[in-house]
């Protein structure tokens, strides 16, 4: 039988090519909608600018000062934006009339032809005395054209307008279009390019100039815009500011500050001013629905359509998810992958989502677990009117069962808090209304208990034509009643709350074709089932690292791309190193532990990492217990040429591995960790060409380091190396010819902990360029010989336990900021400081201080104060300065008794942690600012608790961590 099915498949691949040119089908790659698009002039369609009267100022002052012969300033932002209305404002302004001699508007739309544009621009500008006024109009030579038109500008300051540009292939697409423009001899001359899409913006941009990028409108310019836009030159109706007013700020909040959505929506109220009409447009979003032409809804169409079928579909399914969840890109090529949209015979790496910000669908999102994306409400709202045929993602109380399409394939459910029996009742009915056997997806997001377990559990009992499944259960007993039928699932993410001890299903290792097991949320124990190798085709194992070297025989998953860590065991089979050996796709990062129970070089070499191309970041680790005094084991230990980052850690040997202390092999090295030893001699990092990042702790033996020379290191720590600036005295280092330095001036983040040798500032003294600086443990350092330049690029300032004398009120922080706030060598308001921790509250809280950090700091944290029981008066006044402070934070201050009085007045504070303040007996009598958003207080008297609690009855969306 599959002989047969694979010759039939065979034939119809032989027809393909045939069937496409008779149908003219584009490859999937690129888009088969030819979109008409209205032009938009040069005059002033809006004669208000609402909101934008910074930027328009901001800009007009750039296009008028620039004194490059060609500068080049996109305008990008979402259709509807008002990036045509801004550029029609700069266009026609007075000043910029007078600055530039001619001016062009010229309305691109889809059709850019470098040919067609050159003509529009020429037709444009009068034509000069020596021209031949007949030839200019009627050739159709590309390169005569511009020659007229670099004629007609040569001697002329002009600005050019492309407005709407919604295509342009390549750079030298580009460059051909420029020509003409790049050939004048006067100064100051400026192309503007406005255009939805952020990937033409940066391809287009001057070198040196982030493109401007407009966003919505801020909520009281929003709410004076869509007033002016229901109303017009009409006075309000009676009665608008008592029961209309209110309404219309319910809708203008809805909107987001998109003009375009404001245009939409003003449309619909302006029909009929009653209250009945205008509840019913709040209440059914009657604006996402219009079908005038010029609605968001249409524009936001005619950007889906002109994207590649690609990431048409990973927009669409983009549906399924929660509004405002965080995309990644691995997560969802691997949904692409096991619904069968990316080729699943060969590794697709490509980043679709950064494919859809280029396209304006998708916004970066940066946090602290990396990059993510996040897509604008009014977009998510798309995705689901794209897929409404195919994808489905329930998500309200008000969902009814008979609305659902016949045809879903993909479900979702997101789950609030609360729900109600008709909500339980309507989900149930879905096994009635839809083929469940037909599913391809299923997504269970939130936890869920109860009765609603139960009805999940009975409606997808016979979902067993899944290929992804999202669930989190608190009970195996919760999993669908088929889970062990589920053999077609390629994409399985399955979690667990927090203190519930379960294990992993026996029956994972069933699913032969799974391609992707995702346990990042799974909470319960950290065993995998003893035959989970039998998953021969799993890609990728997204788990805890105790997750990934409890997998006996792990070598048999040949296809895994990456393993956190493993665990050499001599008393367990399956865990030798040539488990390692077997697995050729492994790439990512790996940690291998307890390498003191490999006694031979040959041994080691079985793990054969010097064939691992793929491997990113490799972790050797020796027990602390029989260490290895055998060298040879690492040397067998070698990694591929192209490794980026290596940690070797308790080695117990005399010497290094040859490949990094002799024979340099690793020369793309871009971050080196060596810890826990006591080696003869340390690698020449001079011969690391790429290495940014160095660690160092618990080096014995080390008295000076030679890095002063390594231009590229960007980033150093260390941490209990002895007597590593005992070479280094205060008068060596303190100035003249004979100045000491050693550290390279490339650095921008140092850490130095632990450290009793280090007993000046003016080691530090050449480091300007720093952004990071934590300094902890180094009893003997003074400011001595600081130089306050090292502070101009500081964003991140940690220091504490920096005295030998504990009741000193002073700190060394204290001392850096007082020195930078009494010197000169920074004007007012350069200083960049973003976060800083120290142990002194009143070192840190006087205005002088303050006020130099006010502007830029978000996050300040005291620890281990134990003097201050209370803020004083001026005290209290200088927080008051830290007008941008977010994040507040007092750790181990054990003597505190209360909190800041004035915290209530910190109106742009997100969050507040009081952790092991153990006498705080009471919050401030005005409670918290209404901005915060979380507060953490750990250990929390029971009095605390109950004003805490006291608090949230007004103030629901508190979130409050008592553990």
């Amino acid at each position: 039988m599959s002989k047969k099915i694979k010759l039939v498949t065979k034939d119809i691949h032989a027809l393909c090519d045939m069937l496409s040119k008779l149908l003219s089908v584009t490859p999937h790659s690129s888009t088969t909608v030819t979109l008409t698009r209205p032009l938009v002039g040069s005059t002033i369609s809006q004669d208000r600018l609402y909101g934008r009267e910074d930027i328009f100022e901001k800009t007009i002052n750039c296009i008028t000062s620039c004194c490059e012969t060609l500068s080049i300033l996109p305008i990008v932002g979402p259709g509807g934006i008002g990036k045509s209305t801004l550029t029609q404002h700069l266009y026609n302004d007075t000043r910029t009339r007078e600055h530039f001699s001619a001016r062009v508007w010229i309305s691109v739309s889809t059709d850019f032809d470098v040919l067609k544009l050159n003509q529009q621009i020429l037709s444009c500008m009068p034509a000069t005395e020596e021209e031949e006024s007949k030839t200019t109009h009627e050739t159709n030579s590309l390169s005569s054209i511009q020659e007229y038109i670099a004629q007609r500008l040569r001697s002329k300051r002009f600005l050019v307008v492309l407005d709407d540009v919604w295509k342009c292939d390549n750079m030298s697409e580009w460059k051909s279009l420029l020509a003409p423009f790049t050939k004048g001899e006067a100064k100051g001359s400026m192309i503007i390019v406005t255009t939805r899409f952020p990937k033409l913006a940066d391809m287009m941009k001057t070198v040196d100039q982030l493109p401007l990028e407009l966003q919505g409108l801020e909520p009281n310019d929003f709410f004076a815009f869509f007033e002016e836009r229901i109303f017009g030159e009409l006075d309000r109706p009676e009665g608008y500011i008592d029961i209309l007013s209110g309404i219309a700020r319910e809708i203008a909040y809805k909107l987001m500050g998109d003009p375009l959505a404001a245009k939409t929506a003003s449309r619909l109220l302006r029909k009929n001013m009653s209250q009945e009409h205008w509840m019913a447009v709040l209440e059914h979003k009657e604006w996402e629905c219009s079908k005038d032409g010029d609605d968001i809804m249409s524009s936001l169409y005619t950007s889906y359509d002109y994207l590649p079928f690609l990431l048409q579909k990973c927009f669409s399914y983009c549906a399924l998810f929660p509004k405002g969840h965080r995309f990644s890109h691995l997560e969802m090529n691997r949904f692409l992958t096991a619904v069968g949209i990316i080729d699943s015979t060969h590794q697709d790496d490509t980043n679709y989502l950064e494919e859809l910000v280029d396209n304006g669908f998708l916004l970066k999102a940066d946090d602290l677990i990396g990059q993510n994306y996040i897509m604008h409400k009014l977009l998510h709202d798309l995705s689901q009117k794209v897929s409404v045929q195919e994808c489905l993602n329930i998500s309200g109380s008000d969902f009814k069962s008979d609305t659902v399409p016949q045809s879903i394939r993909h479900l979702s459910i997101t789950l609030k808090d609360t729900y109600d029996e008709n909500f339980l009742e309507e989900v149930s009915k879905l096994k009635t209304r839809i083929d469940i056997a037909n599913l391809r997806t299923l997504m269970i997001f939130c936890e869920y208990q109860g009765n609603f377990a139960g009805i999940l559990k009975d409606t997808f009992e016979e979902v067993d034509s899944l290929h992804v499944l999202f669930i989190v259960v608190k009970s195996l007993d919760d999993l669908p009643k088929g889970f062990s039928k589920l053999i077609h699932l390629q994409y399985l993410k399955l979690g667990s709350p927090y203190g519930i001890e379960m294990a992993l299903p026996s029956t994972l290792s069933r699913f032969y074709h799974l391609k992707f097991l995702d346990l990042e949320d799974w909470h319960g124990s950290s065993n995998v089932p003893k035959d989970i190798n039998r998953l021969v085709n799993l890609q990728d194992f997204i788990a805890k690292k105790e997750l990934h070297s409890s997998v006996p025989e792990v070598g048999k998953m040949k296809y895994l791309r990456e393993l956190k860590e493993f665990c050499v065991k001599k008393e367990s089979v399956g865990f030798e190193l040539r488990e390692l050996g077997e697995m050729t796709e492994l790439g990512g990062e790996l940690r291998i532990c307890n390498l003191e129970k490999v006694a031979t070089k040959e041994e080691a070499s079985e793990a054969k990492l010097k064939s691992k191309r793929n491997l990113k970041k490799l972790t050797l680790v020796w027990g602390s217990e029989e260490r290895t005094v055998d060298g040879d084991v690492l040397d067998g230990l070698q990694p591929h040429p192209d490794l980026r980052e290596l940690c070797i850690a308790n080695h117990g040997g005399a010497v290094g591995p040859s490949w990094l202390c002799v024979d340099i092999l690793l020369k793309q090295l871009g971050a080196l960790h060596l810890e826990g030893l006591s080696w003869d001699t340390l690698p020449p990092f001079g011969q690391l060409p790429y290495l940014t990042k160095l660690v160092l702790k618990k080096i014995s033996g080390v008295r000076q380091l030679r890095i002063q020379d390594m231009a590229s290191l960007e980033s150093l720590m260390i941490c209990r190396c002895g007597n590593f600036f005992s070479g280094c005295s205060v008068e060596e280092a303190g100035g003249g010819t004979g100045t000491m330095k050693p550290f390279p001036a490339s650095l921008k983040k140092l850490g130095i902990s632990t450290e009793s040798s280090i007993q000046s500032m003016a080691l530090l003294s050449n480091l300007t360029s720093l952004t990071h600086l934590t300094l902890k443990d180094c009893v003997k350092l003074t400011v001595d010989g600081f130089n306050p330049l090292i502070t101009v690029n500081l964003k991140v300032l940690v220091v504490f336990n920096c005295r030998w004398d504990r009741s000193c009120p002073e700190s060394i922080a204290a001392d850096l900021l007082s020195e930078v706030a009494s010197s000169r060598v920074m004007p007012a308001g350069s200083f960049q400081l973003e976060q800083l921790k120290v142990e002194s509250i009143s070192a840190v809280l006087v205005a002088p201080i303050c006020n130099l950090i006010a502007t830029t700091i978000h996050t300040v944290i005291f620890c281990h104060d134990h003097r201050v029981k209370s803020f004083t008066e001026e005290q209290e006044k200088a927080l008051q300065l830290l007008t941008s402070l977010r994040h507040l934070g007092f750790d181990g201050c054990g003597a505190l008794q209360s909190l800041p009085r004035g915290l209530h007045r910190l109106y742009s504070l997100e969050n507040l942690e009081v952790l092991w303040c153990c006498e705080v007996q009471s919050i401030p009598k005005e409670g918290f600012p209404v901005s915060l958003q979380n507060l953490r207080i750990r250990p929390c008297r029971t009095e605390v608790k109950e004003q805490i609690e006291k608090i949230r009855i007004t103030n629901p969306d508190l979130s409050v961590q008592y553990e």
